[in-house]
């Protein structure tokens, strides 16, 4: 007996999803709860498990197909594995490559399966012709990531021992360049729209600072093992500058506040949005209360996004709202950028690297660890003062972290 297998409630207003990647294949056992497809939303991927142990059965949709809530994903055979499918005979003459893959690329051949690859990761196999097949998997149950694949291609292979030696073809090699058309995951085509929407709706402005990081530098090395050691989790810098905009926040309140038709809604409270990394691209969690937390506190909030952001495992309620948002784009080494609104907030603060430069220090050219800070804002809502006010609020907490303590 078959049991279907549809597609789930996603979450308030989510009424479609896009199928993300097939966990398992027709023939494949099967356990009960056992995620069987992931599928993508606006927001996040969600794992939809099997309701039953037995054999996967033919899945009804393909990667890439736009589902709605309800919809029939596949079904899951009762029974063991004498219950799979028989295998379909090898033909004669097997052909050079694999089926081309839903973006109408054509996939290396190899003993998996192109389906059983996430888009990135059939497309790292695309551009760095890897066998996956001989790439060991080091995702979540074994299975193959991006890294996996880049990390095969950086390593030199082994060349086979040949008794005769290999005539060289006179034929020119090809100089035919290649074009791949990949389908926009649900994620990106809504991160485009909002982001478009924000250009359009709000007046926005970029101002900017630089902040000496000599001092959190110093705090951070000085107390970082007895962090780690007391709290679990790592001291790094944006439970800092968490705790900085926090303060900056009450100071300047309308950088907290939002437009809202022909009323502007002030919160007295602040809760942060924080960009992290994430397989299908950057997610953006919130830190509910983050102005009741502490660095601590922050810190393994942080931490916790980021794992769950890798293992596809945040929840929707988990990205919405947020008052305020900081993206750092210094870890990907980013010097300076002008970040764009995450509306309905009316701002958003940039973190970028830290870098050695020369400043002036008691009229002495000193070199000191600086970075250069960004603040995007809806200048409807917010007056270039204001702006510069956070800015320097954020910039004096960050260079005498002593203020965050005694939230000065």
């Amino acid at each position: 007996m078959a049991t279907e297998v549809t597609v789930p409630v996603l979450g308030e207003s989510i009424v479609e999803a896009t199928v993300g990647e097939w966990l398992k294949q027709p023939g494949d056992p099967v356990k009960q709860d056992e995620p069987i497809v992931s599928l993508e939303t606006d927001k996040v991927a969600v794992e939809v498990p099997s309701p039953v142990a037995g054999v996967m059965g033919a899945h009804a949709v393909q990667v890439g197909d736009n589902v709605a809530v309800g919809a029939l994903l596949a079904t899951v055979e009762a029974g063991g594995a004498a219950a799979a499918p028989a295998p379909t005979p090898a033909p004669a003459a097997a052909p050079a490559l694999a089926p081309a893959d839903t973006a109408g690329q054509q996939a290396p051949a190899s003993g998996d399966a192109p389906a059983a690859l996430s888009p990135s990761v059939r497309r790292a196999v695309l551009e760095t012709g890897v066998d996956p097949g001989t790439v060991k998997g080091t995702g979540k149950d074994g299975r193959i990531t991006k890294d996996d694949v880049m990390a095969a291609a950086s390593t030199p292979a082994t060349p086979a021992p040949s008794a005769q030696p290999t005539p060289t073809p006179s034929v020119a090699a090809s100089t035919s360049r290649k074009e791949e058309r990949v389908k926009m995951t649900r994620l990106r085509q809504t991160v485009a729209k909002r982001l478009k929407e924000a250009q359009n709706t709000a007046a926005m402005l970029t101002t900017f600072n630089d902040v000496d990081m000599t001092a959190v530098i110093e705090a951070r090395t000085k107390y970082k093992d007895l962090f780690e050691k007391k709290h679990g989790v790592r001291l790094g810098f944006m439970g800092f500058f968490v705790k900085a905009a926090c303060m900056a926040l009450k100071d300047v309140p309308a950088v907290n506040g939002q437009i809202d038709g022909e009323e502007i809604v002030y919160h007295d409270y602040a809760d942060i949005s924080v960009a992290v990394s994430a397989p299908q691209g950057l997610v953006v969690p919130v830190i509910r209360d983050a102005d009741q937390l502490s660095v601590a506190g922050i810190e393994k909030t942080i931490g916790d996004f980021g794992k769950r952001a890798k293992d596809g495992t945040l929840k929707m309620d988990e990205m919405k709202g947020g008052t305020f948002t900081i993206s750092n784009g210094g870890v990907f080494g980013s010097l300076m950028s002008t970040p764009i609104i995450n509306p309905p907030q009316s701002a958003v603060l940039g973190l970028h690297r830290i870098e050695d430069r020369p400043v002036v220090r008691d009229g002495q050219v000193v070199v000191r660890p600086m970075m250069y800070l960004a603040l995007s804002y809806d200048h409807r809502l917010i007056d270039g003062r204001e702006a510069v006010t956070f800015l320097v609020a954020l910039k004096n907490a960050i260079e005498d972290p002593t203020r965050i303590l005694i939230d000065l």
